[in-house]
């Protein structure tokens, strides 16, 4: 059912600084850890170490994910045209979305073969593992360093370092493997540490998958609380009702809202508007808002 509703529209695009290039920490994660993956998964079969292996295949859909992310941030830079309004800003929500579901296919990888390795045990070369998981440790905390700096403030960044960081702690897990090995020559330790890997990935990915589903469905971003915004802007003045208010992301850094006031002394002027806007950026880091103005004498049940 149609309104015709006396208003004052507005819109409002209040534009923070532009995201960090992380260009090169992709460059030279993906470079990094390729040439990891080589040495580990061929040391890995070399020590019949399926912990070795199974970090190797880890790190090697680390190397995708970061290429999936990186080739995301470069769309996101495009400028926007007549049929994409928004530019290619949505990629980087694709970009979260499939690195999760590709760590989703790796765990079950490793689980997969852990159980075949506690079936049919192998006897596991300890010393290679101890130093090639610690080698390991070195080139994935480096890595994660690089991408420190934008955890907080990108979901695709965060996916980059909190992969690299799991990475560290997985190569730590798959040393602490390889001594007690060598040491007690428990061989079935080597599966169970894969084990253990394939858990913490899956506890890394389970955020990061709902998060980008629930930015690929247009829902409203984690870090945003709706009920906080609609209350901010009811406790503006002349503010009596809210309704029709939509959050949304438009990227993994950019968010976007529209709403309309019900302002029964009409409309306050461009100057309101212009506050109303600045307050739902600095209070929400919500940079794209547009409000629409209504009396409220006519909107009907849509009030």
């Amino acid at each position: 059912m149609s309104h015709d509703h006396k208003h004052g529209g507005h819109h409002h695009h209040g534009h923070g600084a532009h995201p960090a290039d992380f260009s090169k920490a992709f460059a030279a994660g993906i470079l990094l850890n390729l040439a990891f993956v080589a040495v580990e998964a061929g040391y890995g079969f070399m020590a019949r170490s399926m912990a070795l292996i199974a970090d190797a295949g880890h790190n090697l859909s680390d190397v995708l994910g970061l290429a999936i992310a990186w080739g995301a941030a470069v769309l996101a830079k495009r400028p926007p045209s007549r049929r994409f309004s928004y530019g290619f800003r949505g990629a980087s929500i694709l970009a979260a979305l499939a690195n999760a579901l590709i760590l989703l296919i790796a765990v079950a990888f490793i689980v997969y073969n852990a159980a075949v390795r506690l079936l049919v045990p192998e006897l596991v070369e300890g010393r290679i593992v101890i130093v090639v998981a610690a080698i390991g440790i070195a080139i994935n905390g480096a890595t994660a360093l690089m991408f420190a700096r934008g955890r907080k403030s990108d979901l695709n960044v965060r996916g980059a370092y909190l992969h690299m960081v799991a990475d560290a702690l997985v190569s730590a897990g798959v040393v602490v493997a390889g001594i007690a090995i060598v040491t007690t020559g428990w061989v079935w330790v080597d599966p169970v540490v894969s084990l253990i890997v394939a858990g913490l990935i899956f506890i890394a990915t389970k955020d990061l998958l709902r998060e980008s589903l629930t930015m690929a469905l247009a829902g409203v971003p984690r870090g945003i609380d709706p009920d906080a915004v609609e209350a901010h802007l009811l406790g503006l003045p002349g503010v009596a009702r809210i309704h029709d208010l939509h959050i949304w992301p438009m990227s993994t850094t950019e968010f976007a809202l529209t709403a309309h006031l019900v302002m029964p002394k009409g409309f306050p002027g461009d100057a309101f508007l212009a506050d109303c806007a600045d307050g739902i950026a600095h209070g929400f880091k919500i940079t794209h808002s547009t409000f629409q103005i209504e009396v409220g004498d006519d909107c009907g049940d849509a009030c």
